[in-house]
């Protein structure tokens, strides 16, 4: 239990800020509504999101390697939070990109020192780090629960409500960061890094996101174009995904345990590539149980991607930690455009072939990737309770 608290903590903490992720898809709508925005306008906040998150990670990775900078996780909560609330308060183009942009800052800054601290509080086991990758996803998957009900209610003039997450977060994880040292330099580490190895995992990464950021935005409109059950059967094709995707994120740490982080990733990824050629090719409601299998096999390496990369770079945990983490959501998001214009230019069916190949691509990707040689986490200097 001790070791399980911190983690239950961390995740929470970790759903307030991915919660900031899943809100800029959901404020679309009203942005377009009450302010009359075009497709191409509302394009640019989700691109702004994205970059962002995608560019300072790793940098904020970089850093906390060299400080230990444990401020920074209430602080990039409280950024995320404040970002968000003032898109209802500003009024102009720019202003709304700004604030969005500042948001994505927060999210960036936030997962490179919490993952290192989530690592040392609950001594890098995969059960536990799986735990904490859970409360991103979980995060992100109620992002439209929260925003959507507020929005309605209140309209843009709501946002600043959108900030109670972070506020949640900022509590729940305040007693786990110690008061003092919280800018320190570190001291140097022992070990080695493998770059090589980890550039392998990197394309791995980016290559899964493709598949399930790509499955996210068009899976539910395909379910429904192949079950004929319109808005209801395009709902619940996201739902099994996103609830797929929570049970495997759990899963894929127990399995590690047991089997190894390498061999349960290979297999993870040679599941869910027949999984979506599954998708493509089964007709009529099959396609349900399809999504679900997909989902748990593309997250079960997900929280086992970021113990493995801190693994391979074992004197840069930060930097391996903004990568794995920043990569999972951000690559997806640069890629939904192409997959978007080629559906467009061909059909749905094709563009979700493409991911396909794609899937198959990941799997032969993953075979360089060796176990690498243990590493205990370094002393537990991030922060503990006063009481212990």
């Amino acid at each position: 239990m001790t070791k399980r608290l911190p983690a239950i903590l961390l995740s929470v903490g970790h759903a307030s800020v991915d919660v900031y992720q899943g809100i800029v898809p959901a404020l679309i709508p009203f942005l377009v509504l009450d302010r009359g925005y075009g497709f191409a306008d509302v394009s640019g906040f989700v691109l702004a999101a994205t970059i962002v998150s995608a560019a300072a990670q790793p940098l904020f990775g970089m850093l906390t390697d060299r400080w230990s900078l444990r401020f920074l996780i209430p602080l990039s909560m409280a950024i995320a939070g404040i970002g968000t609330a003032l898109v209802g308060v500003v009024d102009s183009y720019p202003a709304t990109l700004i604030v969005i942009a500042v948001s994505g800052l927060g999210v960036a800054a936030y997962h490179p020192q919490a993952a290192r601290t989530a690592r040392v509080l609950t001594g890098g086991g995969h059960v536990a780090m799986s735990w904490f990758s859970l409360g991103g996803q979980i995060g992100f998957v109620l992002a439209p629960v929260i925003a959507v009900p507020v929005l309605t209610w209140g309209g843009l003039a709501a946002t600043p409500w959108l900030a109670v997450p972070a506020v949640i977060g900022i509590l729940t994880t305040l007693p786990y960061l110690s008061a003092r040292g919280s800018a320190r330099k570190r001291p140097e580490v022992q070990g080695t890094n493998d770059w090589p190895q980890f550039r392998w995992l990197t394309a791995v990464i980016i290559l899964r996101s493709f598949i399930f950021i790509g499955l996210s935005g068009f899976v539910g409109i395909y379910a429904a174009d192949r079950t004929g059950g319109g808005s209801l059967a395009a709902g619940a094709a996201v739902f099994a995904l996103y609830a797929g995707g929570a049970v495997g994120t759990v899963l894929g740490g127990r399995l590690a345990g047991r089997w190894g982080r390498v061999r349960v990733l290979r297999w993870s990824y040679i599941v869910s590539a027949v999984g979506v050629a599954g998708i493509v090719a089964v007709p009529g409601s099959v396609v349900y149980g399809l999504i679900v299998v997909t989902a748990v096999a593309l997250s079960a390496p997900f929280s086992l991607h970021i113990t493995l990369g801190q693994d391979y770079l074992s004197t840069r945990p930060g930097t391996a930690s903004g990568v794995t983490l920043g990569l999972a959501v951000s690559a997806g998001g640069l890629f939904a455009p192409v997959l978007g214009a080629m559906a467009d230019a061909t059909s749905l069916r094709a563009a979700l072939g493409l991911l396909v190949l794609i899937g198959v691509v990941t799997c032969v990707v993953t075979r360089p990737l060796v176990e690498p040689t243990a590493v205990i986490p370094e002393p537990q200097t991030e922060g503990v309770p006063a009481n212990g």
